[in-house]
């Protein structure tokens, strides 16, 4: 299994400090960090997560902190971009005793306890490290100082976000992250409004109108989502036929299939295929990170 070093993001003794957008179109190996620690925001996308022996689903809004000796990789990653914030974690001892002692620091920076950012929190999030990632760039006077300031600020924003979701998850909310837990996972299967609800014991009305509520869609416009992304993935990476593909996804009809793919990316599978394989053939050079 392979191991990562800080050292190879940033030669800075002094400052043992790296943060960058990045992203994943392939299976990542399995690897663990060795000496720092890894924040991750999802920005886009969603992909399977190994971590040691378990799998999960994460999805754009999910935060998560790995620490060294962490075994981990990305699978079946699809449109899947985040943020890589990496650091020795005594970097993070300049903070006053409040923040490190706290329990709800140590649940969030364990990886078991991974965050699920609300559309409000996320977009903070999101301004938050758009800052951090400009001053880093910039490099201008007392950098340093600022991104660590500003490095404390998030992390005590998403301390206190951990603690307000453990307290305040209402009824509501835990149905919808049991619906969006079982959709991941079955995704490829016969799936039913009725058969969702039932996995959370509620009305399909009321699933129906929490899930447009939150999500701003409806339960199947997101398995549909869920699907497509997923034969994006196929189509890239392997050499299945259409109409295997609309099998793995969960699609009965691959000419039903192939019309909701063109709906969705304005080409056909079949031209989707083609174009992808042309694009990797020419090379990107996109820069793939952890």
């Amino acid at each position: 299994m392979k191991i990562v070093y800080l050292e190879w993001f940033t030669k800075d003794e002094t400052f043992p400090f790296f943060i960058q957008y990045g992203g994943h179109d392939e299976d990542t190996d399995l690897h663990k960090h060795n000496g720092f620690s890894e924040m991750v925001i999802v920005l886009e996308g969603n992909a399977k997560h190994i971590v040691n022996t378990e799998s999960t689903l994460i999805k754009k809004g999910d935060v998560f902190v790995l620490n060294e000796g962490t075994y981990h990789a990305y699978k079946d990653p699809n449109n899947f971009k985040i943020c890589n914030i990496m650091y020795r974690p005594d970097i993070l001892l300049s903070a006053a005793p409040d923040l490190w002692t706290s329990s709800e620091y140590r649940n969030l920076y364990t990886y078991s306890s991974k965050l699920s950012l609300s559309i409000p929190s996320f977009e903070y999030v999101s301004s938050l490290i758009s800052a951090m990632i400009d001053e880093h760039k910039s490099r201008l006077n007392g950098y340093q100082t600022m991104l660590i300031s500003q490095f404390l600020t998030l992390a005590v924003y998403l301390s206190r976000q951990y603690d307000s979701t453990e307290k305040c998850m209402t009824r509501n909310q835990m149905h919808l992250a049991n619906v969006i837990s079982y959709i991941g996972n079955h995704y490829n299967e016969p799936l039913t409004m009725e058969k969702i609800a039932a996995k959370t014991d509620i009305s399909v009305r009321h699933l129906n109108r929490i899930f447009q509520a939150y999500y701003q869609t409806t339960p199947i416009s997101y398995l549909q989502t869920i699907r497509l992304e997923r034969a994006c993935t196929l189509l890239k990476q392997t050499n299945l036929s259409i109409m295997e593909i609309s099998g793995e996804c969960g699609f009965n009809d691959s000419n039903y299939f192939t019309r909701q793919f063109t709906r969705a990316y304005g080409q056909s599978p079949k031209a989707y295929r083609l174009s992808r394989q042309s694009y990797q053939h020419e090379g990107n050079g996109r820069r793939v990170v952890l």
